[in-house]
C-alpha cells in the first residue's frame, strides 16, 4: 500500500509540472515578456496623431524642438524597449491638444539623433510602445 501512495504522489507531481508548463505557454504575450523579449506592435507614420507626425518630422530634421527635454537621453527603465547601451535612446514630446505642459505622449528614437535606426510611439507615458514604420 505504501508503494501505491508513493506512485500516486509521483504521478500528481509530474502532472503538476506539465500543467504548470502548459499554463506558462498559455499566458498572453505581454505576461511572458520577462521570459521572452518581444517586439512592440507597429504603427505607421500616417496612423500617428497629427502632432506625432509633426514631432517625427522635427526629429528627422534635427529640430528645433519646442520642449527643453526633447532630445534628452531616455533610460528605458521600464524595459519596454529592446535593451541597448545607455544613450542609445532619446525622447521627444508629442504635444497633446488641450493639455498644459508636456502631456503623456512621446516618441523615443534609438541610434543617431538625426538619422535614428528605430523610433517608437507611446501615447501613455511609457506604459506601452508601438514601433513607428513608414
Amino acid at each position: 500500500m505504501g508503494n501505491a501512495l508513493v506512485t500516486g504522489v509521483r504521478r500528481a507531481a509530474s502532472a503538476g509540472a506539465l500543467g504548470l508548463a502548459a499554463l506558462v505557454l498559455a499566458w498572453p504575450a505581454g505576461a511572458r515578456q520577462s521570459l521572452v523579449e518581444s517586439a512592440p506592435e507597429a504603427i505607421s507614420i500616417a496612423q500617428l496623431p497629427a502632432t506625432g507626425r509633426a514631432t517625427y518630422a522635427l526629429i528627422q530634421r534635427g529640430g528645433p524642438f519646442p520642449y527643453e527635454k526633447d532630445g534628452s537621453v531616455f533610460g528605458n527603465y521600464e524595459r519596454q524597449l529592446p535593451t541597448h547601451r545607455r544613450g542609445y535612446y532619446r525622447e521627444y514630446t508629442v504635444r497633446t491638444p488641450g493639455v498644459r505642459g508636456r502631456g503623456a505622449r512621446r516618441i523615443v528614437c534609438g541610434g543617431v539623433p538625426r538619422a535614428p535606426e528605430v523610433c517608437y510611439y507611446s501615447g501613455d507615458h511609457y506604459t506601452s510602445f508601438r514601433e513607428i514604420r513608414p
